[in-house]
């Protein structure tokens, strides 16, 4: 059981683009320094790193299939994958699906996802409409669509005989993801809302108190820590800062 043993801190990113979050390059270095941040969040836990890798990332055009979004090469994921074993971190691939159904997408990594040792992260705020444009407007999901994701996950579970999966889906706004109480537990899969608000500490705590208000019992408390953008409006929240939080975060993402 993940939970309540283990405490999750993530890095985020995409080779070649550090506006996205620190994996952009030199994985070992980072690595090494998501090692040291982890330790920093344990207050009792065992720090487990995880990196999160942007697998599938919406775009401005549309591309050769018309869905506004491009998806890493195997081989990338397998470069991030060998350097998640060698540090003993767990990986995530997260998708920003555009005009692309999210469930087809997490299929299509079907022969990740079978790995013990690879999760799954959903970013609704880029899942939009058949004639939307990411990044014009703000995607949006329903409980019922991400409780579609965490059910085939389970399956994949259950076939597998694997370990207990993460299932991470990440919310900026209250808009952005509908009748969340459709969200409901599944054997096998731990779900986790990412609290994405962006900003000064006391945005970023309202946001928080907004989000986690209603959780369903199925849903743990995840929280994202910003580099450029939070730093605009202030220091950034320190890890004890961060833990203080009520629920407490069991994932922080820094992005």
């Amino acid at each position: 059981m993940l939970f309540p043993k283990y405490q999750l801190v993530a890095y985020v990113g995409l080779p070649g683009s550090p506006a996205l979050g620190p994996l952009d390059k030199d994985l070992d270095a980072k690595a090494a320094k998501l090692e040291t941040l982890a330790r920093a969040y344990a207050a009792g836990r065992t720090p487990q790193p995880v990196l999160e890798l942007i697998t599938v990332v919406a775009r401005g055009s549309r591309g050769k299939d018309g869905m506004y979004r491009g998806r890493l090469p195997d081989a990338k994921i397998a470069q991030y994958l060998t350097v998640a074993r060698k540090h003993k971190m767990l990986l995530l691939l997260d998708i920003q699906p555009g005009r692309a159904k999210i469930l087809p997408e997490v299929q299509r990594l079907e022969r990740w996802l079978k790995e013990p040792d690879v999760g799954l992260a959903f970013d609704p705020e880029w899942a939009v409409g058949p004639t939307q444009v990411p990044g014009k407007v703000f995607g949006h999901t329903t409980g019922a669509e991400l409780d579609s994701v965490a059910a085939y996950l389970s399956g994949l579970v259950t076939a597998q005989r694997l370990p207990e999966k993460v299932f991470v889906f990440h919310q900026l706004s209250a808009k952005i993801v509908s009748d969340e109480s459709a969200l409901k537990a599944h054997p096998g899969v731990v779900t986790i809302k990412s609290v994405d608000g962006i900003g000064a500490r006391k945005d970023k705590l309202k946001t928080w108190a907004k989000l986690t208000a209603h959780l369903p019992p199925a849903v743990h408390a995840g929280f994202k820590v910003f580099y450029t953008e939070d730093t605009r409006h202030g220091p950034l929240m320190t890890p004890a800062q961060v833990l203080a939080l009520k629920p407490r975060p069991e994932l922080v993402v820094y992005e």
